[in-house]
C-alpha cells in the first residue's frame, strides 16, 4: 500500500508539472500571438455581394479569370503554382499567398504595397482580372447585370456603383474567411488541443526567434523584414531568379530584398513557399528559414517538432469557400 501511495504521488506531480508548464507555455503564447475566431452571423449584403464577384469569371478581360483563379479552395485559398496566369496570358510576378485570415493584416502582398483587402481588391481589376481601366471594369460589371446589387448592398452611398465598393465588398467576403485551427483551441485553454511534439515545436518556434517576426493572431504579416538576414536566400531557395523585394518600388538602399513577413496559418498546406515558390516542401521551408535568418542549422528533432507544431495552424477551409448556393452552409 505504501509503494502504491508512493506511485500515485509521483504521477500526480508529474501530471501536475505537465499542466504547470502547459498553462506558463499557454501564457508565452497569449502574448505573443493570440486567437482568431470563425466567422459567425448572417453575412453582410456587401459581403454577399463580394462572395459573387470574388468567384465570376466573367468579371475579367478575358471573361474566364476570377479572383479565386489563383485562390483555390484545395490550395487553402493559396495556389499551388509558383506564379498564376493572369487575364492577360501573363504570370504574375509573385506566388499567390492565401486569402484566409488575411483581412486584418496593415498591409497586403509581398511587398506590402496594398494597404488594405479593398485597395488589392480594387488594384486587382487592372492587374490579375486584366481590364485597361476601372470604367472598363465597371462597364463589364453593368453589362453582367451588378449595378442593382451594388446599389442594395451600399445604398448610403451617393454613387454606390463603383470600383471602390468592388473593393469593399471583395473586403467584406474575405473577412468571413477565417479559419481558427488546434492552437486557437489550445490558446483558449483545451490543453489536449496539441499533441507533445506540438507543444515542444511551440517552445522552439518561440525560444529560437521564429517569433520575432512570426508574431500576431496570424503569425506573420505584421512587419517587413528582409529575406536573407545572415546569407544571401537564393543560396539555400535555389531561385532561379534573385528578385529584389521593397527596392523594386521605393529605390532605397535598405528596402533592398525586403517582403512582407507572410502569415503562417494554414502553412502546412500552402505550399509551394516563399514569393517565388521556390521551396516545395515544408520542412525544407524551415530549414531555408532557420538558416538565412536566424543562421541556425536545426537538428532533426527540433525540425520535426516546428514542422509539427506549424501544422496545429490548419483550420477547416471556410463553408463560404465556394461560390453563391454552392458551399457548405447549413
Amino acid at each position: 500500500m505504501k509503494r502504491r501511495a508512493v506511485l500515485v504521488g509521483v504521477l500526480a506531480a508529474f501530471f501536475a508539472g505537465s499542466a504547470g508548464a502547459d498553462e506558463g507555455l499557454r501564457r508565452q503564447a497569449v502574448g505573443l500571438f493570440g486567437e482568431i475566431k470563425a466567422s459567425t452571423g448572417a453575412a453582410s449584403p456587401q459581403a454577399e455581394l463580394g462572395r459573387a464577384l470574388f468567384w465570376d469569371a466573367r468579371v475579367s478581360l478575358d471573361g474566364k479569370t476570377a479572383c479565386a483563379s489563383c485562390h483555390f479552395a484545395q490550395d487553402w485559398g493559396a495556389d499551388r503554382r509558383p506564379f498564376s496566369p493572369d487575364a492577360r496570358g501573363a504570370l504574375t510576378s509573385r506566388h499567390s499567398p492565401t486569402v484566409f485570415n488575411s483581412v486584418t493584416q496593415p498591409t497586403l502582398r509581398w511587398l506590402g504595397d496594398r494597404k488594405t483587402a479593398a485597395d488589392q481588391a480594387e488594384g486587382s481589376l487592372g492587374g490579375s482580372l486584366g481590364f485597361p481601366s476601372r470604367e472598363a471594369a465597371l462597364k463589364k460589371m453593368n453589362e453582367l447585370g451588378y449595378e442593382a446589387a451594388f446599389r442594395a448592398a451600399f445604398p448610403q452611398d451617393a454613387q454606390p456603383f463603383s470600383t471602390a465598393n468592388y473593393g469593399r465588398a471583395l473586403a467584406a467576403y474575405q473577412a468571413t474567411l477565417t479559419t481558427p485551427a488546434a492552437f486557437d483551441r489550445f490558446l483558449a485553454g483545451d490543453d489536449k488541443a496539441l499533441t507533445e511534439r506540438q507543444k515542444a515545436g511551440l517552445g522552439s518556434f518561440i525560444s529560437i526567434g521564429c517569433a520575432g517576426c512570426h508574431n500576431g493572431p496570424e503569425l506573420g504579416g505584421t512587419m517587413l523584414s528582409k529575406f536573407g538576414v545572415v546569407k544571401d536566400y537564393w543560396l539555400e531557395t535555389g531561385s532561379k531568379k534573385i528578385d529584389q523585394g521593397r527596392f523594386a518600388i521605393t529605390k532605397k538602399e535598405e528596402d533592398r530584398y525586403v517582403f512582407r513577413v507572410p502569415m503562417l496559418r494554414n502553412v502546412a498546406k500552402t505550399a509551394p513557399y516563399f514569393h517565388d515558390g521556390s521551396v516545395e516542401t515544408l520542412d525544407r521551408a524551415v530549414r531555408v528559414m532557420a538558416s538565412v535568418q536566424l543562421g541556425r542549422t536545426l537538428d532533426d528533432r527540433t525540425l520535426a517538432d516546428l514542422v509539427s507544431f506549424l501544422e496545429s495552424l490548419t483550420g477547416e477551409i471556410p463553408a463560404n469557400y465556394a461560390p453563391p448556393g454552392q458551399g457548405l452552409e447549413k
